[in-house]
């Protein structure tokens, strides 16, 4: 048998390679550099790599010159207009999330603590592989060692979301969906306080990320039985022919669609959601939930979009009622959360319903709204789990619980007003990022023939604002509880992340056109 020598368009592949190169050399970081240096050469090496893969994605954006796009690797990567918004999002959340993940601050008055650190924002353990509570934690502690190893852990997970909305056959896609789960796996455990709750995350995603991992596998594994291949564009052409048998074939894409559900989130996939979110570090969390969330739902329109538009009518339905279910699920469960994480995990997972409004629309204002909507939710996600990371009590512990943040407001007017811009974009206030965002997925809803989603989208919007306000009316007209929780002042890392994601969510709001026009220019997957 004569297998043929597959050819590597390198510079189609460049952005993925600069940044598994970054993170190779991430790794070769934490191995010869000596500790006390890792941290500097670990975050400008992070940053080097990310902006390196940005200007090539530009360049390839540049480069397509009215194409529609290019097949790469024999046909398993496609690099096309929607994969490169998707990459570039990826990208630029990337570098808010490697800031994020730097933040390493000590404030002056905690400096000469013997926990090194006790009050300050490094949110991540010196020592992983210590047990809990043990002689060597506490060693590692008071020594002041810096976790490093985050970083190129985090470079991995980039490069796998880079490949998942790219990846055009569903072999290619299996390896990028574990590429970047696996260092998301790790990354969750690695909280400096509340280590048995991180510990505790880490364990439940990878549990149930193993088990859709499998539900993944084995839908290939029917559909490469009804097409005889693993390309979204064979599994096409089979489709249209009709060549095989067609239960076989929405089996398959029912279980694939199992495996991509469960990475963005959507009920009844999404209980891994709050604990995760909850007990991870919560840069992790800025980052998973963000960066996560625009890979997977990249994947989802291409298997929609390329591989099985003409069956519509048996997927469709299904489609309808996890929306449905999605949106019900995240907007009820949120109203009675006390944790402020918890409560954002839940949004997230009616966000998720949202963006799936503009998914089923499966018409090209549906695949342009949902890329607006994933890139406006990524700078607004990113921006409040920042916010959350800053609320400390007087030990240093972050401050979740709800009714502690009682006149937050009133005690730090900015950190209020920036929490509460990103929690009106949530809503989809007008004038905020959130409001474009379902204005344009309801939109193409609408023109796709989902008027009753739609309607159920309107409603679960109206009922989700209710926990939003309530947390603003928290902050800014309740009374502060006794030995309320501090501000504590970041590093420019955060600074910037905060500002920039405060300004962008407010901009998106004001004058969404030019990313509307970008969306609008990137609306055509190769086929």
């Amino acid at each position: 048998m004569n297998l043929p020598t597959p050819s590597v368009e390198y510079g189609l592949l460049s952005p993925m390679l600069i940044v598994i190169g970054a993170a190779i050399a991430g790794v070769l970081v934490e191995a010869f550099v000596p500790r006390e240096r890792r941290y500097i050469v670990q975050v400008l090496l992070s940053l080097a790599g990310l902006v390196g893969a940005f200007v090539a994605v530009v360049q390839l954006a540049r480069g397509l010159h009215g194409a529609v796009g290019h097949l790469a690797v024999v046909g398993a990567v496609a690099i096309d207009a929607p994969t490169l918004f998707l990459q570039a999002t990826i990208l630029v959340v990337g570098v808010l999330g490697i800031l994020l993940i730097a933040e390493r601050r000590i404030p002056a008055e905690d400096a000469s603590e013997s926990e090194n650190a006790v009050g300050g924002l490094d949110s991540f353990t010196p020592q992983a592989s210590a047990a809990v509570g043990s002689v060597a934690e506490k060693a590692a502690t008071k020594a002041g060692v810096m976790q490093t190893e985050v970083f190129p852990l985090t470079l991995f997970a980039i490069a796998g979301m880079l490949i998942f909305p790219a990846a055009d056959d569903l072999l290619a896609m299996f390896v990028a969906l574990e590429v970047l789960s696996l260092p998301l796996y790790l990354m969750c455990g690695l909280a400096r306080r509340r280590r048995l709750l991180s510990q505790e995350a880490a364990l439940k995603y990878f549990l149930l990320g193993a088990f859709s991992s499998a539900f993944f596998l084995y839908g290939a594994a029917m559909l490469y039985g009804y097409a005889g291949t693993l390309s979204l564009n064979g599994i096409a052409d089979a489709i249209h022919a009709n060549t095989g048998k067609a239960s076989l074939a929405l089996i398959g894409v029912s279980l694939v669609l199992v495996g991509l559900l469960f990475k963005v989130g959507a009920a009844p996939f999404h209980s891994w959601i709050p604990d995760v979110y909850q007990g991870a570090p919560t840069p992790v969390t800025a980052f998973m939930a963000a960066a996560t969330k625009i890979a997977a739902f990249g994947a989802l329109l291409r298997i929609f979009y390329v591989a099985v538009p003409e069956i519509r009518a048996d997927w469709r339905p299904v489609l309808w009622a996890i929306a449905i279910l999605t949106m019900v699920v995240g907007t009820v469960t949120a109203i009675s959360q006390s944790d402020v994480k918890r409560m954002l995990a839940y949004s997230a997972v009616a966000h998720t319903g949202f963006i799936l409004t503009g998914v089923i629309a499966l018409n090209e204002s549906g695949l342009s709204a949902t890329l607006f909507y994933l890139f406006a939710y990524g700078f607004s996600t990113v921006g409040a789990f920042a916010v959350v990371g800053l609320i400390r009590d007087r030990a240093g512990e972050e401050e979740t619980t709800l009714a502690r943040w009682a006149g937050l407001g009133r005690r730090y007017p900015i950190v209020g007003i920036v929490f509460a811009l990103f929690l009106l974009a949530f809503a989809g206030i007008p004038l905020t990022s959130g409001f474009v965002s379902k204005f344009a997925v309801f939109k193409a809803a609408g023109e796709g023939g989902a008027i009753p989603l739609v309607i159920v989208g309107v409603i679960a919007s109206a009922v989700a604002a209710y926990f939003y306000v309530r947390v603003i009316v928290l902050m800014f007209f309740t009374d502060p509880p006794e030995d309320a929780p501090i501000v504590v002042v970041p590093s420019i890392f955060t600074t910037a992340v905060i500002t920039i994601t405060a300004a962008v969510t407010f901009a998106l709001g004001a004058l969404p056109q030019p990313v509307l026009d970008l969306t609008n220019i990137s609306n055509q997957f190769l086929r």
